[in-house]
Formats: C-alpha cells, sequence, structure tokens
C-alpha cells in the first residue's frame, strides 16, 4: 500500500477496504505525477491571487430607506410583549 495514500485516507478520515485502496492506489500515482509534473512551472513572476478570475460584488449598497412603523410590523404576529415578537424557545 502507497504512504501518501494511507496518510490522505488518515487526514480524511475515511474508511476503505483493501479493494478500495488497492482501485485508489493507482489513481492517486496517476494524481501525484501531475503535481510533480506542475512543479516544475517556473512561476517566480506570477502573483499569487485567491482566484483565477477577478471577482466583483454584485450585490448593491446598503443604503438606508423607509421601513414600516413598529406597530405594523407586529400587526400579525401570533404573539407579542412589550412591543416586541414572542417566538417559541429553540435552545435548552
Amino acid at each position: 500500500m502507497d504512504l501518501d495514500l494511507e496518510q490522505v485516507v488518515k487526514l480524511a478520515r475515511i474508511d476503505l477496504t483493501q479493494d478500495e485502496k488497492e482501485r485508489i492506489a493507482p489513481q492517486m500515482a496517476e494524481i501525484l505525477k501531475y503535481v510533480e509534473k506542475l512543479k516544475e512551472l517556473d512561476v517566480a513572476d506570477v502573483e499569487p491571487t485567491a482566484h483565477a478570475v477577478p471577482l466583483t460584488n454584485v450585490m448593491r449598497a446598503d443604503e438606508v430607506g423607509e421601513s414600516i412603523a413598529h406597530e405594523e410590523a407586529l400587526r400579525n404576529a401570533p404573539k407579542k410583549s412589550n412591543g416586541l415578537f414572542v417566538v417559541p424557545k429553540i435552545v435548552e
């Protein structure tokens, strides 16, 4: 059994049968060969980024606007007390 596969299985906290390990070991070896090939690339002049393409925020600006009156917000509340919504307790 390949030591790298055993380490990945341990880190991932998964249980594999011997048959699964034998089937996955060659796939893992191919992946590791590809990673070694990538290490040959010269990336000295490449700036590290979090994403391959630039991302922009698509959300609108948060602006203060009109809101409903306090009494209207509570109008259809099934339960209310002291001007607040009363909700079921979910934490014990």
